[in-house]
């Protein structure tokens, strides 16, 4: 398998200080939606969340509704994934699968892009997403990024542990060298994707979704900055379990050096990534 990491839409969020911890508090800041597209000889195309779509260009409001004030989207049509995959020489329709870390807007708007691959999610978040419990769960996810009928594929936490991690899974219709990695608290059903080296070695690249945001969370000293922080906060469903998973990615990547972890957002990771592959 070949792995690319790809910036699947750029974000360039008020006050740089708050959100990077570094330059002005009157800059814009830069976050990322880091997806992974993997090549693979038996299954086609896997792509590894979509960030935004263009369906999300051609209508912002009703598709991204309130939130895209805050996020600042830079709307750039060649930042799409369907534009990045074109790109590398591949077309869309190759796309055979989609794995999801969890269906909030920055992460299922390119979806409808793909509309004949097969989407993968833990149950819990799709159920979420398409008959949420809570005020918060209505407001935070936007039907209208799914509302052509993907071919979902839902998954119970059940399987084996991996790296510390319980009830990690194979997909169906996809090879053992990738696993669904169940990641609760930003979300009900939040999850990581975790593919495995293809030389044969115990290497692993973990892309864990939004289960932290900002690269000094997996430090030996974890730190963020206060933007950061307080957004964390806010959108954690359950910050007891979103904590808790937090401090077991810190410990893995402090005792394996094998396992590549990186978050959904962080453009420093980002860098990092690409440079690796």
């Amino acid at each position: 398998m070949r792995l690319h990491h790809l910036d699947c839409g750029t974000m360039c969020p008020f006050a740089r200080r708050l959100i990077q911890g570094d330059g002005h508090l009157f800059e814009t800041g830069t976050l990322v939606c880091h997806c992974l597209l993997i090549e693979t000889d038996a299954h086609g195309l896997v792509l590894i969340d979509t960030g935004f779509g263009t369906a999300d260009l051609a209508d912002p409001a009703r598709r991204l509704g309130p939130a895209r004030h805050l996020l600042r989207w830079n709307q750039d049509p060649l930042g799409t994934a369907v534009a990045r995959i074109r790109a590398l020489g591949h077309r869309p329709e190759d796309v055979r699968h989609v794995v999801l870390t969890h269906l909030d807007l920055d992460h299922a708007g390119g979806l409808a892009d793909f509309p004949k691959a097969k989407v993968h999610l833990l149950a819990a978040e799709h159920d979420a997403a398409l008959r949420p419990q809570t005020a918060a769960e209505r407001r935070r996810y936007r039907s209208a990024q799914w509302a052509h009928g993907p071919d979902w594929a839902t998954y119970e936490p059940a399987g084996e542990a991996w790296k510390g991690f319980p009830a990690v899974r194979q997909l169906d219709g996809l090879p053992p060298e990738l696993l669904l990695v169940p990641l609760t608290g930003h979300t009900r059903g939040h999850a990581g994707v975790a593919v495995a080296a293809a030389d044969g070695t115990d290497a692993w690249t973990l892309h864990a979704g939004d289960a932290y945001f900002f690269h000094g969370r997996l430090a030996r000293e974890p730190w963020a900055p206060a933007g950061i922080a307080a957004f964390e906060r806010l959108a954690a469903l359950d910050r007891g379990a979103m904590e808790a998973n937090r401090e077991r990615l810190r410990e893995l990547r402090a005792r394996d050096e094998g396992v590549h972890i990186f978050c959904a957002h962080d453009p420093v990771e980002l860098a990092a990534a690409a440079a690796r592959a």
